[in-house]
């Protein structure tokens, strides 16, 4: 047996190697017995995860695992650089070394206890949507790791560990709110803020859009999005007075900005294309400036849904609009009918209450 004490601890380690692979820790045991119990354990287990990894021709340790997914899947993703923020917390929560098959139930609730006590940059915690997001990571590693072969005797009951997410709250431009952004928008700017009015594509999906994924002979918008999943945008007379002036500009990309001053790259007065963290920036001055309080760029779309379904009444459409997988999704704006569903109860009412025009013979 390979189990010896460390001066430094009371417990008996252990330290082998099975396949070239070194395997040692700590057996949580005082007892030379009961450790040399906990070694053989150790040891078989060490047995089963080689053999495994072997089966399915990739290492189990999360970092191999995280950089295979990274390579395959993670880096064609819309959203990629939050696809690798969310791993990057994962190794920083379990370690590079952690083996995925090791992990239970009980480490996933410790990892969304520890992302539930982070805080943005304002101070406030973090909210169950962006924790779920993490989790969600960490699932998708599972699900990618079964389609190479791994195989999980313990997976995690996921659907355990998902914390409850308010219902998104759906915002409308009202009153005066659209002439005053518009007043306050930078002229560079304004085509791409008029843009993701028109067309109701998110940020990143906006930010990203390349003149490559324009075709204008089928008068469609076709791009990766959400999820990886292709959405389209008609090219209505709107979308094309606003991007047919735009060619030119850039050889790939379709938004850009002229650059106000000569630094990182950029020359004063050249146009270079917009980035995500540069038109975050410049939404957030920009509501300051037109004094709109409470409309994130998100809520574009819920606008556009909102006034979509508002002039059409159906549902569909705004589903197909939007890119909804599921038009339980789309839902969300029905409120909008409450006006519509109010008329005709009224209009049930009043007929109820006119005269009848016949009178009931009395015999």
């Amino acid at each position: 047996m390979s189990v010896r004490r460390d001066p430094r601890s009371p417990f008996w380690q252990y330290n082998f190697q099975i396949g070239g692979h070194r395997i040692y820790g700590s057996t949580k045991r005082t007892n030379r017995r009961e450790a040399e119990a906990v070694e053989r354990a150790e040891r078989e287990k060490a047995k089963q995860r080689i053999e495994q990894a072997r089966a399915a021709a990739t290492s189990l340790r999360l970092d191999d695992i995280a950089g295979r997914y990274w390579h395959e899947i993670g880096q064609h993703h819309a959203g990629a650089d939050n696809t690798e923020r969310q791993i990057g917390y994962l190794i920083e929560f379990f370690g590079k070394d952690k083996i995925l098959t090791d992990i239970t139930g009980n480490d996933v609730a410790k990892l969304v206890a520890w992302r539930r006590g982070h805080r943005t940059r304002s101070g406030a915690l973090i909210s169950p949507f962006t924790v779920n997001d993490t989790t969600e990571q960490l699932k998708k590693l599972f699900t990618r790791a079964k389609a190479w072969g791994v195989r999980f005797d313990h997976e995690p009951r996921w659907r355990d560990h998902w914390l409850a997410e308010p219902q998104e709250r759906v915002r409308e431009l009202v009153g005066d709110e659209s002439d005053r952004l518009d007043a306050a928008t930078r002229d560079d700017y304004a085509p791409f803020f008029a843009f993701a009015r028109a067309s109701g594509l998110r940020l990143k999906e906006c930010v990203t859009l390349r003149w490559s994924e324009i075709d204008w002979g089928a008068r469609q918008i076709r791009k990766s999005g959400k999820g990886g999943k292709m959405v389209t945008v008609p090219i209505t007379a709107t979308i094309r007075e606003i991007l047919w002036p735009l060619q030119g500009h850039h050889p790939e990309f379709v938004f850009t900005y002229i650059a106000q001053r000569t630094r990182a790259g950029c020359v004063k007065g050249d146009r270079h294309p917009l980035t995500y963290h540069g038109v975050k920036i410049t939404w957030r001055r920009l509501r300051k400036r037109a004094g709109v309080t409470g409309f994130r760029f998100h809520d574009f779309r819920h606008d556009l849904a909102s006034k979509a379904l508002r002039a059409t009444g159906n549902l569909k459409t705004v589903q197909r609009m939007l890119n909804h997988a599921s038009i339980k999704t789309t839902t969300r704006y029905a409120h909008v009918l409450d006006d519509e569903v109010a008329d005709a109860m009224e209009r049930v009412a009043e007929l109820r209450n006119k005269p009848r025009s016949t009178v009931r013979k009395v015999s």
